[in-house]
C-alpha cells in the first residue's frame, strides 16, 4: 500500500466526497484506512456503573485505500504516488508535480 499514516488525502467516492482529511490509521490487511473526521458513524455505549446514563459516540470508520487519492503539496490536488531513487533511497513522489511526498 502506498498510503502511510499522516498522510493529507481527499476522498473521490461515497458520501464523503471532496471532503480532505490526514490518515489517523492504515489497516493493511484489509487495504482500508482511517481519515479524521470522515466516515463518522455513530457508536451507542452503555452505561459501565449503575445510576451512569449511556452515551453515544462519533467515531471515524475506515474507508477502502481505493476511495482516497493522496494530496499534491504543489497544488492541493488529487494525485498519483510514484516512487524515485533519491541517492540509495526510494523515495515518494506526487505525479503531477514530481515532488516529494
Amino acid at each position: 500500500m502506498k498510503l502511510k499514516k499522516g498522510d493529507n488525502v481527499i476522498i473521490i467516492t461515497g458520501k464523503d466526497k471532496g471532503k480532505k482529511g490526514k490518515i489517523v490509521r492504515v489497516l493493511v490487511a484489509q487495504n482500508r484506512v482511517i481519515i479524521e473526521g470522515a466516515n463518522m458513524m455513530k457508536k451507542h455505549q452503555r452505561p459501565r456503573k449503575s445510576g451512569e446514563k449511556g452515551t453515544m459516540k462519533n467515531m471515524e470508520m475506515p474507508i477502502s485505500a481505493s476511495n482516497v487519492m493522496i494530496l499534491d503539496p504543489k497544488s492541493g490536488k488529487a494525485t498519483r504516488i510514484g516512487k524515485k531513487k533519491v541517492g540509495d533511497k526510494l523515495v515518494r513522489v506526487a505525479r503531477k508535480s514530481n515532488q516529494e511526498i
